[in-house]
């Protein structure tokens, strides 16, 4: 039998999940993971500066997904993805962020999405103003995981006006400085998460909280955003797969006429068309993962993203649709579908991460003649 990567580490490896109540919120779930070494497993030689380890990410993301919300299992994925990797490649209040973040003693919430602009970051408000000592940030970021608790924020700004990559940089916020606010957001969905909406004020901070160099906000932001792409397909693979097993499992305690509904046959081909779709994503993400994780390949991370987002909408509506009245229950697939849409929005649109696949059409076509 092939090893695909989420069996090479189990979900009932991370016993310190366990030990969380239910209702368990992003914060309780990282410290739990960092303090029992959880958070070290989703990285090569348990090192966010050498990168995630696809089958270590995935099978903690598998785990977290199978205990958790949908919102907290967002509330690690994102910090695990991205800040940690952004930040401990850096020194001083960066280097610092990223320890104590890996020992799951502070919570870095990214900031990225911008009041106006959303998934055009080039057309970002949010400004950085640099001195020799000093720098001071101020802007709106909007729709931010992590917002409402967090220690720290990954702020992405720009330090002079026009679209162009070199225009912006990362700095580290932390979120009890002065001119600093949070506003949780006005939905009911993604408990958990603490997602919220932050305004900077003029926020001034020493020059050693810019993170990664002066004009290399975007460059890093490209170079990571394909991992988080790359953990969106890794969690969707989870998700399906508890979302088709709980179906399955419904179908054959169903009683109908003098057996169930799952010896209907039509309802067999359906639940068996979600498992194709599921299945096909597991197997172009095994394919891509370590060109993501390895090359940051940008047409690889697109690829996995629409392909997440068109197999989490197909397969949990038709379980949702297949679970008949008893989908609607609490924590049922109704409302798990309505939260799972974020895996066509969050981390670029399925329309954006589309275009970047157009734009490597002559190097895909090449790799399906090989």
């Amino acid at each position: 039998m092939t090893t695909t990567l989420l069996d090479r580490d189990a979900p009932a490896a991370y016993p310190m999940l366990d030990e969380l109540p239910p209702g368990s919120t992003g914060p309780d779930v990282w410290r739990a993971l960092g303090a029992g070494g959880g958070l070290a497993r989703a990285y090569r030689d348990g090192d966010p500066r050498r990168g995630v380890d696809p089958a270590g990410l995935g099978a903690l993301l598998a785990a977290v997904d199978l205990r958790c919300s949908l919102g907290t299992t967002l509330a690690v994925c994102v910090p695990l993805a991205t800040c940690l990797p952004l930040l401990a490649g850096g020194t001083g209040p960066a280097a610092r962020t990223a320890a104590d973040a890996l020992r799951g003693t502070a919570v870095v919430a990214l900031a990225a999405t911008d009041d106006g602009a959303g998934c055009d970051l080039s057309a970002l408000t949010t400004q950085v103003v640099l001195d020799d000592d000093v720098v001071e940030v101020s802007g709106t970021k909007r729709w931010i995981t992590n917002a409402t608790w967090c220690d720290a924020v990954l702020v992405l700004a720009r330090h002079r006006p026009g679209p162009h990559f070199t225009n912006f940089t990362w700095v580290l916020v932390p979120a009890d400085a002065p001119g600093v606010r949070v506003e949780p957001a006005d939905t009911d969905l993604f408990g958990g998460s603490g997602t919220g909406h932050l305004t900077f004020d003029r926020v001034r901070l020493g020059r050693d909280h810019v993170v990664g160099g002066v004009g290399r906000g975007m460059a890093g932001f490209a170079a990571h955003i394909a991992v988080e792409r790359l953990a969106g397909a890794l969690w969707a693979v989870a998700l399906c797969r508890r979302v088709l097993a709980d179906t399955w499992r419904h179908l054959q305690d169903r009683r109908y006429a003098d057996g169930t509904l799952w010896h209907l046959e039509g309802i067999r081909q359906r639940y068996a068309a979600a498992l194709l779709r599921a299945r096909q994503h597991q197997a172009l993400t095994d394919g891509l993962a370590d060109a993501v994780a390895s090359r940051r390949d940008a047409a690889a991370a697109a690829l996995l993203k629409a392909s997440a987002a068109h197999t989490v909408e197909r397969v949990l509506d038709e379980c949702a649709h297949l679970q008949g009245a008893y989908g609607f229950r609490t924590g049922g697939p109704q409302r798990l579908r309505a939260e799972a849409a974020l895996f066509g929005i969050g981390g670029g649109t399925t329309e954006v991460v589309l275009s970047v696949v157009a734009g490597a059409t002559a190097d895909i076509l090449a790799e399906l003649g090989r």
